[in-house]
């Protein structure tokens, strides 16, 4: 008997969730907090790669369709992949779901836990950061370059990547826009993002999650250019959208409408599609996919530095 495309397509990403969710939690080398709330925490992990002193920062922001039920820990064999890969990670935990189960983000407090986190993340990381013996110190030397630093994150949480990188664009007086005058970050890295709320909301990605996370139908336009990152175009912030073509959870027609958005604002945005994977593999340690992200964030501080 013939087996439905659909049911195969289900059927892969079920085995490839699995296998992303398979891996025993990494415990970071240690957990520091931005805020008060218990959700306004960062697992620092330290660099073990042997790559000297002064390794970038990579920022990781998990993704869950902005709901309660996914938190940072399904992300931490990642983390401590990208950790091995040479980088000091920072993953950060924010405040999800609403006044409902199943509901996606918190209007404003989602952003508000972003923006803070990202703001804290640079003193946060120098200061905090454990020495380990997997990696060599000069004696003296700082263990995180805070100057290059690059914010990837999966799903939900590629959104708020993208997002983060954007904030110096947001409106002047914007609770959100950063402190200092222009980008502070090097790039972004974005897997299988939630690019695009428009599209998000019109595909019904991850049953509406979209439209929750503005408040719903009669919020949805008033909210979206603060919080769209189709909407924050251009950015002059170095971005690489890394999608798997067989996604059935963030479909690629997602990514494909934010790059082209950035095109008509005069900004070209990299997509790399991943043969062969669908949403899971880009954070699977085991996966071949998860490799193609630590090539596109190394790709990315090679290159030019914030502009």
């Amino acid at each position: 008997m013939t087996v439905p495309p659909e049911r195969r397509a289900a059927a892969r990403d079920a085995a490839e969730q699995e296998s992303a969710f398979s891996h025993p939690h990494a415990e970071p080398d240690v957990t520091v907090a931005y805020g008060r709330h218990p959700d306004q925490v960062v697992d620092l992990y330290a660099p073990r790669g042997g790559g000297g002193a002064g390794a970038p920062l990579v920022v990781v922001l998990h993704g869950g369709a902005w709901r309660a039920a996914y938190d940072r820990r399904h992300v931490s064999p990642f983390a401590a992949f990208l950790a091995r890969r040479g980088f000091a990670v920072a993953s950060v935990e924010y405040r999800r779901g609403g006044a409902g189960p199943g509901v996606a983000g918190r209007w404003p407090e989602t952003f508000d836990d972003v923006a803070a986190a990202m703001d804290a993340l640079p003193g946060l990381a120098a200061g905090a950061l454990p020495r380990t013996d997997a990696q060599p110190w000069a004696e003296g030397a700082p263990l995180v370059d805070v100057s290059r630093i690059v914010v990837t994150g999966h799903s939900a949480g590629g959104h708020l990547a993208l997002w983060a990188a954007a904030r110096h664009v947001l409106p002047q007086g914007s609770p959100w826009r950063p402190p200092g005058p222009g980008p502070s970050v090097a790039g972004v890295v974005a897997l299988a993002p939630i690019a695009d709320l428009r599209t998000a909301r019109e595909l019904s990605v991850c049953s509406g999650a979209a439209l929750q996370l503005l408040g719903g139908p009669e919020r949805f336009e008033e909210r979206r250019p603060s919080a769209d990152p189709a909407a924050l175009l251009p950015t002059g912030v170095p971005a690489t959208v890394v999608h798997g073509r067989a996604d059935i959870v963030v479909p690629v027609e997602v990514a494909g409408a934010y790059v082209r958005a950035a095109a008509r604002a005069g900004e070209a945005v990299r997509l790399r599609l991943v043969e062969d994977a669908g949403h899971f593999p880009l954070i699977d340690p085991a996966a071949e996919a998860c490799a193609v992200v630590a090539e596109e964030v190394t790709r990315l501080l090679d290159g030019p530095g914030p502009r």
